[in-house]
């Protein structure tokens, strides 16, 4: 069925209120949880000030959650699983942290309720999704569909989760679902390896005019630079599951990436980098630092996003913004094109990194260098540990 979207959210809460409902699950994307710079539940967001002050009009889809909770309460219907399905290290823990510190503003013996009867597992969703454009259109077409927004997707799919569901759940192992009570490890694996793997290739990407990351991984530059930083600064940090060690993973998802029919633009994986960056690179980051491992390539990352923020590839062409928070990006992007330091001061996003001796001396070399020569020198330069830049 489908519910119609309206100021207020009234037919939402009054679909999630039925007592047949027993699973909410939602995907808002990984910057959409209203968390400050450290992780914290963000209260004063002005849409959780609205939602607190408002909580039978809500503004959010968590304020709409809470609303339904109480309604359930009040009618003794029972509580519902809370399901995020975003990549976000524990992406359960921080839909509880949401949801219960909004219901906090409003009403604590509601949050203490949910908090106690709601359950909220951790999951882990893997499948590569292209955004829908003129090459899936034709595909539709092709096989005789007739479909305005088909969806394509790789032929690979993981869905890994915590089993903890307050109402009971579909049987999804049986259809490939793995249910654990430990997904921690298969989270760490995909964010830190495949959703971090995508920034450190599509920045550079757009930097160099790529239009797809199949193009990005035939590029020989970036392939090697890809499979330098995956294999010498993540995989270290990173824990093997059952059935995959991380070198193994790192190979599958580089086969993956280079799929000729999956047409995954650059762009699409670029986009909002002001979530993505601080959600998939910038913990290895902290964790390499606290182990005392080199952060070389990572800060590079870091490096490229900054110098594709300026708005210009190379060919002198356009990049369009590309990010919910693109001025202000585009303004510490060009501000560090003379003090380098000017775009980690973005303290939203980089937070204690920004006074990191280590993390800010290979980020400012690394920027220099590509404004200096380019993408493709540095990125070879950095694959060939070139000592006066390492």
């Amino acid at each position: 069925d489908f519910v119609p979207v309206q100021e207020g959210n009234a037919p939402l809460i009054a679909a999630m209120s039925q007592p047949a409902i027993r699973i909410v699950a939602l995907t808002v994307t990984e910057g959409g949880y209203y968390q400050t710079g450290t992780g914290d539940f963000d209260a004063a967001h002005a849409d959780m000030v609205h939602d607190a002050a408002n909580p039978d009009t809500p503004r959010s889809a968590f304020g709409a959650m809470i609303a339904a909770l109480r309604a359930r309460r009040d009618a003794d219907a029972g509580p519902f699983t809370c399901q995020s399905c975003d990549n976000l290290q524990g992406n359960g823990d921080i839909l509880r942290q949401t949801i219960v510190g909004l219901a906090r503003l409003s009403d604590a013996a509601l949050a203490d309720w949910i908090d106690a009867h709601c359950t909220f597992p951790n999951a882990m969703v893997d499948c590569i999704v292209p955004a829908t454009g003129p090459s899936e259109l034709a595909l539709a077409r092709d096989l005789g569909v007739a479909d305005n927004v088909p969806v394509t997707h790789e032929n690979f799919r993981q869905w890994v989760i915590e089993d903890a569901f307050c109402a009971g759940r579909p049987a999804w192992e049986k259809v490939g679902a793995t249910l654990t009570n430990d997904v921690h490890a298969y989270e760490a694996m995909k964010l830190r390896c495949l959703n971090a793997g995508h920034q450190i290739i599509a920045n550079a990407g757009e930097i160099l005019g790529v239009e797809t990351i199949n193009g990005c991984m035939e590029n020989a530059a970036i392939n090697a630079f890809f499979h330098k930083v995956e294999l010498t600064e993540i995989v270290p940090h990173v824990h093997a599951v059952p059935g995959m060690t991380p070198e193994a993973y790192v190979d599958l998802i580089a086969r993956r990436f280079a799929n000729p029919q999956i047409r995954d633009t650059t762009r699409r994986v670029a986009f909002d980098g002001s979530s993505r960056h601080p959600g998939f690179i910038l913990p290895v980051i902290r964790d390499a630092l606290a182990a005392g491992t080199s952060v070389c390539g990572l800060a590079l990352v870091e490096a490229l996003w900054a110098r594709m923020c300026e708005g210009t590839r190379e060919d002198g062409s356009e990049i369009a913004p590309n990010d919910p928070s693109w001025d202000a990006l585009q303004a510490a992007a060009k501000a560090a094109k003379t003090r380098p330091e000017s775009w980690l001061d973005q303290t939203r996003i980089y937070g204690d990194l920004a006074r990191d001796a280590v993390f800010v001396t290979a980020f400012s070399r690394w920027l220099s260098l590509i404004n200096e020569v380019g993408t493709t020198a540095t990125l070879t330069a950095y694959v060939a540990n070139d000592p006066q830049i390492d």
